[in-house]
């Protein structure tokens, strides 16, 4: 029995928590009553993928449907995943402890580019052949989503559809088309084109790229003409009517964010140019004061969890924040719930809601400056000032706050040594800030975490042309940091230049990068996101092994006329809008926030979109 096999591997593992299942508020269904057994695969270990808020929202919606059921599924660390292959134990979903290879549909949520050796790893332990051209109908369709599908050819051998936008929407669709060709009984081919007609699915076996003698893309087209030469985002125009999970899986073990989470809202107006996030989850849409009471009171009363975060890329934006925390506050602090606030804008009215959030516990504040000076904040279009951070500091300081989180960027387009410097400048006066505060308001034990990573560029982003600094320029900016920034109160950490350099290879890869990637997974690379797994050796023995070289792809800027791996995509935001906001980052032009008037994006086109701006 394999229920039994895995059981005998659980005292032999670090966190046998993590492979157990059974938790409370989990979904068991019987798999002989519905017709489509969905599989939901997190590449990273159980503690990271818990905590997603988007692999919650689609447990929820899939189980949901009558006719489905969803498992989860997710990398097993190191430990687990060497003993499942020494005993024969094939991967495993936790709510059955059934074999993934037996699931009709595999879902994989794509959240970082280093990430995508587990994707290889997950499918080797489940017995699945790792490219879809080897596999039959004895395997699940393979299909991947999230924010790095908008760039999905790296990974394209390998994935038989991306879903590209909401999952809300196609996940349910392509269930449907599944369903209905198994019971037809068509072709894995005929499925796939089926598939590939559901608008924001994308089929890569039905598409053919050509390159030019210098390894620039040369074309990009469908083999049929009957497939879609645009691939058109899904967008949910509504959040308020979309399904949101009303009851979560409560683990039996701590995971990295463990509280109740509600979606404020998506998309972002800020129009930040390095952020992907920021243009591939535009427009901006709204959850409604009363619509997030009645979540919160549903999901309190079925998890018993003591702290709510308002999530979203900008929390701060939220029209309605100071009334909702209140609001909040006054329904759950006799319960000593906690609420936190995980993502600020320095230039948004939070005195109020600052002052709502502290009544129970207070946690850390995070303010994204992102770059040291006023000149560079211009360039990437942050449209946030020194005077915004020291003005939001000094006030959390007197409201009793003690703990304050920085993150910058450095290798940003057009940076000097003096942007550099900057970010010094601004932590030490963040410091002297708390100690300008009045003994008798401010809390007892400074501590500013200040954090830098590496700029890396993005599709969908003004930026995307844009080369990422080479390694050696990476390794001098760090050396220069470390050494201006020993100040007392402050504590300073950086992301490693190796991994940033290959996330990029992989942000802007073309499909060439899926034999760079398997020839690394073969070499044993797995958890590159992970520092004590990390094998940088062994990426540049697979880039060699495949005559590709990284710089190509990392560190090349790319020409206005040269055809993008990606440009068959349609994220809403147009070509023309991204290259012009790049002349204007050059130019150290701010362009205001669109709900202060419409910059022409081009999100005007969706159904529904920017209603009511």
């Amino acid at each position: 029995m394999l229920k039994d096999k895995i059981d005998s591997l659980l005292d032999r593992v670090q966190k046998p928590a993590r492979y157990m299942g059974g938790e409370m508020n989990c979904v068991i269904k019987a798999p002989e009553r519905v017709a489509i057994r969905y599989a939901f695969a997190f590449p990273d270990v159980y503690e990271v993928g818990m905590s997603h808020l988007g692999s919650r929202i689609l447990y929820d919606i899939i189980n949901k449907k009558e006719d489905a059921l969803c498992e989860r599924v997710f990398m097993p660390w190191v430990d687990m995943a060497d003993l499942m292959r020494q005993e024969h134990v094939p991967l495993f979903s936790l709510e059955t402890r059934s074999p993934v290879s037996g699931f009709d549909m595999l879902g994989i949520t794509l959240q970082y580019e280093m990430s995508y050796t587990n994707i290889l790893e997950i499918l080797d332990l489940s017995g699945i052949p790792l490219r879809t051209v080897d596999r039959t109908w004895a395997h699940p369709i393979v299909i991947a989503g999230g924010p790095c599908a908008f760039n999905p050819e790296p990974l394209a051998p390998f994935i038989d559809a991306f879903s590209i936008g909401d999952g809300e929407i196609s996940t349910l669709e392509t269930i449907d088309v599944v369903r209905q060709c198994k019971e037809e009984g068509v072709s894995r081919e005929e499925c796939l084109f089926r598939l590939s007609q559901l608008r924001g699915v994308y089929v890569p076996s039905l598409y053919a790229a050509s390159y030019h003698e210098d390894g620039t893309l040369a074309s990009f087209e469908p083999v049929r003409k009957d497939v879609p030469r645009t691939v058109v985002k899904n967008m949910i125009a509504d959040l308020d009517s979309a399904e949101y999970p009303q009851s979560i899986i409560v683990p039996f073990m701590e995971i990295v964010h463990d509280r109740i989470n509600l979606e404020v809202l998506r998309g972002c107006t800020r129009g930040c140019r390095f952020c992907q996030a920021g243009m591939i989850y535009r427009p901006v849409r709204e959850r409604s004061v009363e619509r997030l009471l009645q979540l919160a009171q549903s999901l309190v009363g079925e998890t018993g969890y003591e702290e709510i975060t308002l999530s979203s890329l900008s929390t701060g934006d939220y029209t309605c924040l100071p009334q909702l925390a209140h609001e909040l506050m006054e329904r759950f602090e006799k319960q000593r719930i906690a609420l936190s606030l995980p993502s600020l804008r320095l230039d948004s009215e939070l005195k109020q809601t600052l002052e709502e959030t502290q009544k129970v516990r207070k946690t850390s504040l995070t303010y994204a400056m992102e770059a040291g000076t006023q000149r560079l904040r211009d360039v990437i279009n942050k449209g946030i000032t020194e005077e915004d951070l020291l003005t939001s500091v000094s006030d959390a300081f007197a409201g009793g706050w003690s703990s304050v989180k920085l993150y910058f960027m450095f290798g940003l387009p057009t940076e000097t040594a003096e942007d550099l410097a900057g970010i010094a400048d601004l932590a030490s006066k963040v410091v002297r800030k708390y100690f300008e505060t009045p003994k008798n308001l401010r809390a007892r034990g400074l501590r500013v975490h200040c954090s830098a990573s590496c700029f890396v560029p993005k599709p969908f982003t003004p930026f995307q042309w844009e080369p990422q600094d080479t390694l050696e320029q990476f390794e001098e900016k760090q050396k220069y940091l470390c050494g201006i920034m020993r100040i007392k109160g402050v504590e300073f950490n950086w992301h490693t230049p190796q991994v940033s350099m290959l996330e990029a290879c992989f942000a802007r890869g073309d499909r060439r990068l899926a034999d760079v990637l398997e020839a690394a997974w073969r070499l044993g690379c797995r958890f590159d996101g992970w520092t004590d797994q990390f094998r940088y050796d062994k990426w540049m023995e697979a880039f060699a092994s495949c005559g590709l070289d990284p710089a190509f792809y990392a560190n090349r800027r790319r020409m206005r006329d040269e055809l993008l791996p990606w440009a068959f995509i349609d994220a809403g935001v147009t070509p023309s809008y991204l290259w012009r906001e790049r002349e204007r980052a050059m130019q150290a032009i701010v362009t205001p926030d669109c709900r202060k008037g419409c910059q022409g994006c081009g999100l005007k086109r969706f159904e529904g979109a920017c209603e009511g701006r």
